[in-house]
């Protein structure tokens, strides 16, 4: 098995660098027992989005059964790219024959927040958008950026196609694996945590 989760830790890299998005850790207990308490966006790290994030009124984490969260997924390798995803880099791929696309960027030999990140584009989001995927997941810690409106999360999330973002892929191949990106079993929210591996 290969764990592609990132590990939540107060100097974690988070989306823009903004402080509001590092997770905090704080004792409360020591003696007899050591407890710790933490302070955690739901954006955090690797985490999936939910409709609800973009959608109004859209699927929560109500809303999916546990084997939603996993499947036949195929790693794209797109480290040649500098900008972005297009839908010329992912035509040749047979969607209709996975669950999950994963998506091997530069990013994920970066340990800082580059705000030029590799995204995924609308165009590639469209062609996603149309086929019977349960989730799309890149190595960055958003699926887009420099798009007005966020056509990327509308054209997946409407579609009923999860985001998992904040994978790290840096050791993995491209290749055909089994998925299994399950979500904290919070109630009723647009995003969740998530602890991945491929195998």
């Amino acid at each position: 098995m290969i764990d592609i989760t990132m590990k939540i830790k107060e100097d974690m890299k988070v989306y823009k660098n903004k402080a509001s998005k590092k997770p905090a850790f704080k004792v409360v207990s020591e003696s007899p027992v050591y407890e710790t308490d933490v302070v955690l966006n739901l954006h955090t790290g690797t985490h999936v989005d939910f409709p609800k994030h973009m959608i109004k009124d859209g699927k929560n984490s109500n809303d999916y059964d546990i084997n939603h969260f996993l499947g036949k997924c195929y790693v794209v390798d797109v480290t040649f790219l500098n900008r972005r995803i297009l839908k010329k880099d992912i035509t040749s791929i047979n969607l209709d024959t996975y669950d999950f696309i994963l998506f091997k960027t530069k990013n994920s030999f970066s340990d800082t927040f580059n705000p030029e990140f590799v995204y995924l584009s609308e165009e590639a989001a469209a062609l996603l958008a149309s086929s019977n995927l349960k989730g799309v997941g890149i190595d960055a810690l958003g699926i887009e950026r420099e798009q007005e409106g966020h056509p990327t999360h509308q054209l997946l999330l409407s579609n009923d196609i999860l985001i998992y973002e904040g994978l790290d892929l840096k050791d993995v191949e491209e290749g055909v694996y089994e998925f299994i990106g399950l979500p904290t079993k919070i109630e009723g929210v647009e995003a969740s945590p998530v602890r991945a591996i491929l195998r």
